[in-house]
């Protein structure tokens, strides 16, 4: 009978929104994030359950294993763990500390090793987790050296990752954006093929393009502010994090005697070999997919790609390489290169930990009462529905919906399944009722569009609960509430700038116009929100001349 009354309800109002709260809530005030999130889990499961503590406990324990069991997601699972096993044996062999010093000769300095980890992150753009974890091993050591906090590390590999993903022609985001751009109602009326309809919202989507542009900013001008700066000047006094406000970072190995003779491309060949791998992989995983006889052309064998295979697939194949790279070279015996495999792997599980509950209460909030969820999509929809907007207002509404909709349930996929939908027929209908046509008709849609992926990508880049804020503190190897906290006004700084530009936007539907308003906006607020940091710059050079 219960069962039968939970397959009539939709959604559960506003109770959707509990669990994300409760846990958020939680986290900032324990600091204990296994903790926090798995109440707000709890909590989402007693309501499911209709109070009664023993279904929300079975139900509990069953969305756990579901969550572990699914095939994206272990795979998902298994690419961070062995990564943490491969960086392992990279410490272990001496080779992230011969790369550190190899890249003293051209990268001297804070800025340096902040621009060149920014660069690096815009190059490797094909996968967000890739990005977050692969680039924090490799520039981890060069951060440390140069005197960069774990926390600003973690905010450059966050600001690389979804910022990025969402802007850029090939990755795994464009094929999800696409698709729920083409199925949305009224698209075809637009007369527009669907990715040349999302290459022309990359100048609307202003919350990417100016996360980018703050950590170049932040970087050349050494210029912090909120608890980013008390970050930055811990350094001075060799602190690369607060262990002791924010506990233990993921990623930190035992202490081991380091093995001898490694040089500098000790390191590059192992991570080379892994983004070969991976970007290969992409492909092959589409074609291995393929049915007999079926074809694929290389472009749409990327954009069809399975993002966890490949990334799987590229990790298997990587650390056998490397395993068998540094016991030809003797660098590592076979027990050492196996014990550094599994002190690797255990030092990722805090961070794996978080990721599985971060998918189950993604679960709890997002899917329909029928498999187990709150329904929040399904409120939210009916929240949009019941209303209607101002043409020009439009923009910004559906910005702000976005951004609570991603921080709260720290998925930005699923916020642009929800919105998308949604926005792209409203802003079509709303033009034509205010007598637009054409190419007007057109940016509204474009700018309403953006202004969801925006908003989603926001989310993604500060939510506590998001993938990708947990892996790129792994990645950095940062306490997670750590990284959250000092991000989270970066990314409320360039959300505030980007709403101003959606707001001028929606009332000249002028890409250009939107731009320039928000690049006024952040430069004028930023020299005046941000100080100097600590005049240390030249700390590393200091280090290295002793």
């Amino acid at each position: 009978m219960e069962e039968a009354a939970q397959e009539v309800v939709k959604h559960f109002g506003y109770l959707g929104f509990v669990p994300p709260l409760l846990a958020i809530i939680l986290a900032l005030v324990t600091k204990d994030v296994i903790f926090s999130v798995f109440l707000g889990i709890a909590s989402g499961a007693l309501i499911w359950a209709g109070g009664n503590p023993f279904a929300a406990l079975i139900h509990v324990t069953d969305l756990l294993a579901d969550k572990v069991a699914d095939g994206w997601n272990i795979r998902i699972f298994l690419f961070c763990g062995l990564l943490g096993g491969l960086v392992g044996m990279l410490t272990r062999a001496g080779s992230a500390r011969a790369f550190g010093q190899w890249t003293a000769g051209f990268i001297r300095g804070r800025r340096s090793a902040q621009l060149f980890s920014w660069l690096f992150g815009m190059i490797v753009f094909i996968d967000d987790y890739f990005n977050s974890l692969a680039i924090g091993s490799v520039m981890r050591p060069i951060t440390d050296r140069n005197h960069v906090s774990r926390a600003k590390l973690s905010y450059i590999l966050d600001s690389t990752a979804a910022p990025v993903c969402i802007i850029a022609p090939v990755s795994s985001w464009v094929v999800t954006v696409i698709s729920q751009i083409r199925a949305s109602s009224g698209f075809e009326e637009l007369d527009i093929g669907e990715m040349s309809f999302f290459v022309n919202l990359i100048p609307y989507n202003l919350y990417a393009l100016f996360a980018l542009v703050m950590v170049v900013i932040v970087s050349l001008t050494n210029r912090d502010f909120g608890p980013m700066a008390t970050s930055e000047d811990l350094v001075k006094n060799g602190l690369l994090f607060n262990e002791k406000k924010y506990g233990p970072a993921p990623g930190q190995l035992e202490a081991h005697e380091e093995a001898k003779g490694a040089v500098w491309y000790d390191m590059v060949i192992p991570m080379a070999v892994l983004i070969a791998a991976c970007v290969i992989a992409f492909p092959m995983s589409t074609y291995i997919s393929l049915e007999e006889g079926g074809t694929s052309t290389l472009i749409d064998a990327f954009r069809n790609a399975d993002a966890s295979k490949a990334l799987f697939y590229g990790i298997i194949f990587s650390l056998i390489v490397s395993y068998l790279y540094f016991l030809g070279r003797r660098i590592l015996t076979i027990k050492m290169a196996s014990d550094s495999i599994i002190d690797g792997i255990k030092s990722m599980v805090p961070a794996l930990a978080i990721l599985m509950l971060a998918w189950t209460i993604g679960h709890i909030i997002n899917q329909p009462v029928a498999d187990g969820g709150l329904g929040l999509p399904s409120y939210i929809n009916q929240l949009l529905s019941d209303n209607s907007f101002p043409m020009w207002l439009l923009p910004l509404t559906v910005f702000l919906l976005s951004c609570f909709i991603s921080f709260s349930t720290g998925t930005s996929w699923g916020t642009f399944a929800i919105m998308i939908p949604i926005t792209l027929p409203t802003a079509i209908s709303l033009a034509k009722s205010h007598g637009l046509a054409g190419e007007s008709v057109m940016q509204l849609a474009l700018i309403s569009t953006a202004a969801v992926l925006s908003g989603g990508v926001f989310g993604d880049h500060s939510s506590p609960i998001s993938d990708t804020t947990i892996l790129s503190s792994a990645g950095g190897g940062c306490p997670h509430l750590e990284h959250v906290g000092t991000q989270f006004p970066y990314a409320l700084f360039v959300a505030i700038c980007a709403g101003v530009g959606i707001i001028v936007g929606g009332v000249t539907l002028n890409p250009f116009a939107a731009f320039t308003a928000t690049a006024i906006v952040f430069f004028v607020f930023f020299f005046l929100v941000a100080k100097p940091g600590p005049d240390n710059e030249n700390l590393a050079g200091e280090e290295q001349s002793q």
